[in-house]
């Protein structure tokens, strides 16, 4: 590693396929094609989509698919899930979805797991067709689905075709101390989401870094934390481009989920939220780097530093499509020493 700690980290992309106000559904699914292949060529290691259900503002529910589409549209980055959540599915019918994904786009595919809803109690009631309440062993289902996978499953009753014998990185994901207790027990890779519930970053990665224990697909921790980033070229641009983040997690107070607003200058804020909405909305996003390339790379730094995380995994939650590139286009640069 250099005298510059961010030469050393890989940097990917979290994308939620949000839908911006006045697009459709269609044309969302096009911009994270599009930030998809911008991202590729910028040198980001991977581009994975989150599972939610039911939210207007989110169009990730059927997340596999839209892996395929990405995966099919690009040539050389990796894809994958940030994540499925578990509970959710059969571990079958997930080995036969990524084992699909893995036979077209073999060394590409990334299965990253939660044991969160991703959606509101009725609907996750509804996926599953049970309590949401209902006893759950979230290690015992990762478990069922590696064994799916495995060569050795051959002789099995039940079996996942395709699946079988197809190389896939699992990754656990957290949100608390709870996944990271697993990560490490598993020897698993262990990503955070840090961009939405940064309060237990630092107790969960100490736990997970100290806790490891070697398996047969990493011999080493690693772990990644996701954050929000929104670069551009002046503080004041950044100021207002980042308002369209903080309306979007102020729909979460309110309980409006509407697509992503455009944005508007930074002060008309105080317009729109109480300073206790305020106050949830900057706990929320705590760990989001918003300004200037040189004020991010600062923070950025730091960040590393203090966490020992190999790799970010950045999300951009920008209205509109040219500068939410530009700003993808100036993270990378950080991330080359430029």
């Amino acid at each position: 590693m250099t005298g510059n700690p961010l030469t050393g980290v890989r940097y990917s992309i979290l994308d939620l396929a949000t839908v911006c106000k006045g697009d459709t559904v269609h044309q969302t699914f096009e911009r994270s094609l599009h930030t998809a292949q911008h991202a590729e060529t910028l040198g980001y290691t991977r581009y994975w989509f989150s599972e939610h259900h039911n939210m207007e503002s989110v169009a990730s529910a059927a997340t596999s698919l839209l892996i395929g589409y990405v995966a099919g549209g690009t040539q050389t980055i990796r894809v994958g899930s940030g994540g499925i959540m578990l509970p959710n599915h059969s571990p079958l019918i997930v080995a036969e979805q990524f084992g699909t994904l893995g036979t077209l786009y073999p060394h590409r595919i990334d299965l990253g797991l939660g044991r969160a809803p991703g959606t509101d109690a009725l609907t996750a009631m509804t996926i599953r067709q049970a309590p949401i309440n209902m006893p759950y062993d979230f290690k015992e289902a990762i478990e069922s689905l590696q064994q799916y996978f495995r060569k050795e499953n051959k002789t099995a009753k039940v079996r996942a075709l395709p699946g079988e014998g197809v190389a896939l990185p699992i990754w656990i994901l957290g949100s608390s101390t709870d996944s990271a207790f697993l990560a490490a027990e598993m020897g698993l890779p262990y990503a955070f989401a840090a961009h939405f519930a940064p309060q237990q970053l630092k107790a969960a990665l100490e736990i997970y870094h100290s806790r490891f224990q070697p398996s047969a697909v990493l011999k080493e921790p690693y772990a990644m934390a996701c954050v929000n980033v929104i670069a551009a070229d002046s503080t004041a641009e950044a100021a207002s481009l980042s308002t369209s983040l903080y309306r979007m997690f102020l729909g979460i107070f309110t309980n409006s989920r509407s697509p992503l607003q455009p944005p508007i200058p930074y002060e008309e804020m105080e317009q729109l939220w109480t300073p206790e909405q305020k106050y949830g909305v900057m706990h929320m996003l705590s760990e989001s780097f918003i300004g200037t390339k040189e004020k991010i790379k600062e923070e950025l730094t730091d960040f590393v530093t203090a966490t020992g995380v190999k790799e970010l995994m950045l999300i951009s939650q920008v209205f509109d499509q040219q500068k939410k590139l530009h700003s993808y286009s100036l993270i990378s640069n950080l991330f080359k020493g430029r």
